[in-house]
């Protein structure tokens, strides 16, 4: 590690890192991994300030809490998202999770990190799984290298095989949210060889995506179901508005 370090900028000057988004020539992110440029740093959408204390969205009355949480509280106790989901925000979503570009996961990571507040060592990290042909198929879980990241930031501990899949579901994309759900019943289970570490804990439940809140909502069961005490999200990308994307 050391002696990559000591080389870095020569490698940087020999082969200059590239935008992921644009291609154009710019500096290299913690670890080698590519950054973004001016301009495409301008074209995520971060979120603001002000926003629902569980869920994140505007809140138009100044209050904590917006109204559909106050009706309905959900099973989360918050989400911590990087940035909203756009075109910029997908195409590096795709290209870690479908193109293999591992390396953008320090990037995505520590912008994902730098959204969480009191999360430390007290906490455990635990990515969304995927079920065993798909990672096969993949080669990598997305989540559990963003998990990696955060935990490595953040001091908290790692648990990176807490949650299992325990059928092939099929991909959710194009599904609507109540077809979703219905999709993950029963789906996603506690693994019962470290169930025993989720008694009272405080669990940073990490994904690239967060979409209809489905996926969340089936781990987030499970994890309540042997004991966690509190149950916090970070994702990447976090959809806004009714209209689920493609992905």
């Amino acid at each position: 590690m050391g002696l990559r370090n000591a080389f870095a900028p020569v490698i940087d000057l020999i082969f200059p890192p590239r935008c992921p988004l644009c291609g154009v020539a710019t500096v290299s992110f913690g670890g080698g991994a590519p950054a973004l440029c001016a301009g495409c740093w301008g074209q995520l959408d971060m979120p603001g300030g002000g926003g629902c204390s569980l869920c994140q969205a505007p809140v138009r009355d100044g209050g904590e809490i917006c109204a559909p949480c106050h009706v309905s509280p959900p099973p989360h106790d918050g989400i911590a998202a990087a940035t909203h989901y756009n075109a910029a925000s997908r195409e590096l979503v795709l290209a870690l999770k479908y193109g293999g570009r591992i390396a953008l996961a320090p990037l995505l990571g520590q912008l994902m990190a730098e959204r969480l507040q009191g999360v430390d060592a007290n906490w455990l990290v635990v990515p969304v799984p995927l079920h065993r042909w798909r990672l096969w198929r993949r080669g990598f879980n997305q989540s559990a290298l963003l998990a990696g990241h955060i935990a490595e930031a953040t001091g908290a501990g790692l648990l990176v095989d807490g949650l299992v899949r325990r059928r092939h579901t099929p991909s959710l994309s194009g599904l609507a949210r109540e077809k979703r759900a219905q999709v993950l019943i029963g789906a996603i289970a506690v693994n019962r060889r470290v169930a025993a570490r989720f008694a009272g804990a405080q669990v940073l439940l990490v994904d690239d995506v967060l979409t209809s809140g489905a996926t969340s909502n089936a781990c987030i069961a499970a994890l309540r179901s042997v004991g966690v005490e509190k149950v916090r999200i970070a994702c990447f990308a976090r959809v806004v508005g009714a209209q689920l994307p493609h992905i």
